[in-house]
């Protein structure tokens, strides 16, 4: 299979990378070819990226093959989703990310998802069977040529008639005619992935070949091939695969071509391979001309960054720009969470999260860039009006709901919905803003980073604050807790959570029922919201769709309930209460003497 999606290279597309004539340019020929072979499906995927500025220099050129295996039925889909979402993703990464960074956190983040997938099938039990397949990706930038690899197909370079193997096999051989893989995407929550970068010449060709084809090749038959077609890679590349077939191939068959016409000049490597790159920009001013925007007026300032709103010169469009505030620009943790953010909002695209703007010239200094969205946030709206009807309550929640899916269905976690961080338009559209405390599935961070609690206190989730990995059920508690402020004015738990550092802490921890507020609300609700806020994850709603749709149809065993108790509905009138019927008592107990 091809992947075929611009700008991917499809067969019927050009066989060289844009701007051939420019001086200074990347340049190179690409010829691809797959096929089922003998078996009745092919289960590899494949495709090339080819952009144009200013994502060639700052990203350059890649090609991938993801390889299925024999005893899975879905590791077709599992192949396709990892070489599209790898080129979908490593090209939404930073520019200040190293090729080398980049290529291993996108992997990371495709494998988590993956073993995901096969966790929630009926595999889970059988990881073979599962979302599994091999990978290779091949990064060809300035250069230098950066692989990618978990897995037992190969890449090979061909320079001056000579061909090297590039990448090591993960096969372990158990016999002469048995063996498994070692490594593969989906098999494992975490995957150590192979990276090798390597000097190119111009001439340079290589050759990624699944192991239906370099298992039954040799150096001879690519030098006849590619002696045969110079000018056309793609029946070069169909020739590797009908001798490998002739020579009793049972597997399917990919094999792609990457010939080196032209480099940019040495010191093109200015563009360093290093974490940050990009210096810091000047602090930003009303009307200042900036990396082609015009400065209009600062929108947000924290501790953590600045954003400015703005308008883009080429475009008129109004965007908002956003800066890591001076202090934290020496942390290293703060820069990677920064420099992530990014990269997590050019991967989401759903009309509840806010929209990155994509990079379509270069940076010539480290920021971010989003859509501007003209409202207020919901911290706002609950200041101006403090009492919001149910029904509004309802249509927040599930708006705010279908934003967090779509970063659930990513492998990612929130870890900071508030009020500040919901933005609400003229439209009345919800949207979730600030990913600085978002987490990818798969991603390595340092332990310390693992530990530190991102969210802010009051919509924390407890688990956090003794030490739990969180989980989607930690969003849908963040999302009950607004649900509470929204129609009472109060928390849940006052300020008491975050103060619950022990299990048995948090089983103390006291639900103040909403029914105390003063305002007409339907009991039901109140069992609602108790349940997506429970302190333990496991007695919460297993998923957003359940929460939002018990908040408009009251469930039967809610609605047989009596009232909740006076100690829920009313501590403090309880506890009075109680204080008074003591009272009397002693009165009574000292008058009888």
């Amino acid at each position: 299979m091809n992947a075929a999606a611009q700008p991917l290279r499809s067969d019927a597309e050009p066989r060289t990378s844009d701007a051939p004539l420019l001086a200074n340019r990347l340049r190179v020929s690409l010829g691809q070819y797959s096929t089922a072979g003998r078996k009745p499906l092919n289960q590899d995927f494949h495709g090339a990226y080819l952009p144009e500025e200013p994502q060639l220099t700052a990203k350059g050129i890649a090609l991938a093959l993801a390889d299925g295996i024999s005893t899975s039925n879905v590791s077709h889909i599992a192949s396709q989703t990892a070489v599209k979402s790898f080129f979908e993703d490593y090209f939404c990464t930073s520019p200040a990310w190293s090729t080398k960074q980049s290529g291993q956190r996108v992997l990371a983040a495709i494998n988590a998802w993956l073993y995901s997938q096969t966790k929630q099938s009926q595999f889970r039990y059988d990881q073979d069977r599962g979302y599994v397949c091999t990978i290779i990706a091949l990064v060809l930038k300035g250069t230098t040529a950066h692989i990618f690899h978990a897995g037992d197909s190969r890449v090979l370079r061909m320079r001056d008639d000579t061909i090297e193997q590039l990448t090591d096999d993960h096969r372990v051989w158990l016999s002469q005619d048995e063996s498994y893989l070692a490594r593969a995407l989906g098999v494992q929550p975490h995957l150590d992935i192979d990276y090798r970068a390597i000097a190119v010449d111009v001439g340079d060709v290589f050759v990624i070949a699944s192991d239906g084809v370099h298992e039954f090749i040799d150096q001879t038959t690519v030098q006849i091939a590619l002696e045969q077609h110079p000018q056309d890679l793609d029946t070069a590349a169909q020739t590797i695969v009908a001798a490998a077939l002739e020579r009793g191939s049972d597997d399917n068959l990919t094999v792609q071509l990457l010939r080196v016409d032209a480099l940019p000049e040495k010191d093109a490597r200015a563009l360093q391979e290093q974490l940050i790159d990009l210096p810091f920009p000047p602090e930003l001013t009303p009307r200042m001309a900036f990396d082609g925007y015009t400065i209009v007026r600062e929108l947000h300032a924290s501790h953590r960054s600045h954003v400015h709103l703005a308008i883009d010169d080429a475009t008129s469009q109004r965007v908002a720009i956003k800066t890591l505030s001076t202090e934290l620009r020496e942390d290293r943790a703060a820069l990677e969470r920064f420099l992530l953010e990014d990269w997590i909002a050019q991967r989401i695209n759903n009309p509840h999260v806010v929209r990155a703007i994509a990079h379509t010239r270069k940076r010539h200094f480290l920021y971010t860039v989003t859509e501007f969205v003209e409202g207020t946030t919901l911290a706002q709206r609950l200041h101006d009006d403090p009492r919001p009807s149910l029904d509004r309550v309802r249509d927040i929640v599930e708006q705010l709901a279908r934003g967090l899916t779509a970063f659930h269905r990513l492998e990612m976690l929130h870890q900071d919905l508030r009020p500040a961080n919901v933005m609400i338009d003229a439209t009345g559209t919800v949207k979730i803003v600030d990913f600085g405390s978002t987490r990818v599935a798969g991603l390595v961070e340092d332990s310390d980073d693992a530990a530190e609690i991102l969210g802010t206190a009051q919509y924390t989730a407890p688990e956090y604050f003794i030490g739990e990995a969180g989980t989607t059920r930690s969003d849908l508690f963040s999302l009950g807790v607004i649900a509470y402020e929204m129609l009472s004015g109060r928390l849940p738990f006052g300020d008491t959570v975050a103060k619950a550092r022990t299990r048995m802490a948090q089983q103390r921890l006291i639900y103040r029922s909403v029914l105390s507020v003063d305002r007409q609300i339907p009991a039901w609700i109140d069992d609602v919201l108790r349940k997506a806020t429970h302190p333990d994850p496991n007695k919460r709603y297993a998923e957003l769709s359940e929460f939002v749709y018990e908040l408009r149809h009251p469930n039967p065993a809610y609605l047989t309930k009596t009232r909740p108790p006076l100690i829920e509905r009313n501590p403090v009138g309880f506890w009075r209460t109680l204080a008074i019927v003591f009272l009397l008592l002693s009165v009574y107990l000292l008058a009888t003497r």
